[in-house]
């Protein structure tokens, strides 16, 4: 499970960290769970530095069997609509308690770039 908090720059190392995760292990089940600047990544026209979309990146990994979950406590917050974020989004009520379930009940290594 990566968990993604920060924003865009760590969004970017998250997504390169697992694409060599399954470069070494493809049939590694990883969830990626995002919540306050770490959502920002999955919404609709977000880009990297080099203005490569994140969707496509996302969608890329998706294909590899990656889920992408995004809490919905932080678009609370933040006053965002699940209709703003990529059809590849998953939405979970919490972020960080959804961090917390997948290491004790699904048994999930946590790892934060």
């Amino acid at each position: 499970m990566y968990h993604l908090s920060e924003g865009l720059a760590q969004a970017t190392s998250g997504l390169r960290n697992i694409n060599n995760h399954l470069e070494v292990n493809p049939n590694a089940k990883i969830v990626v769970v995002s919540h306050a600047l770490g959502v920002d990544f999955m919404m609709k026209g977000a880009k990297d530095v080099n203005g490569n979309k994140y969707e496509d990146l996302v969608e890329q990994l998706v294909q590899r069997g990656v889920q992408f979950d995004v809490c919905e406590i932080t678009l609370r917050n933040r006053k965002l609509a699940r209709d703003q974020f990529i059809s590849y989004s998953t939405f979970v009520p919490s972020g960080v308690a959804e961090i917390t379930r997948l290491q004790q009940k699904d048994g999930f290594a946590y790892l934060k770039p």
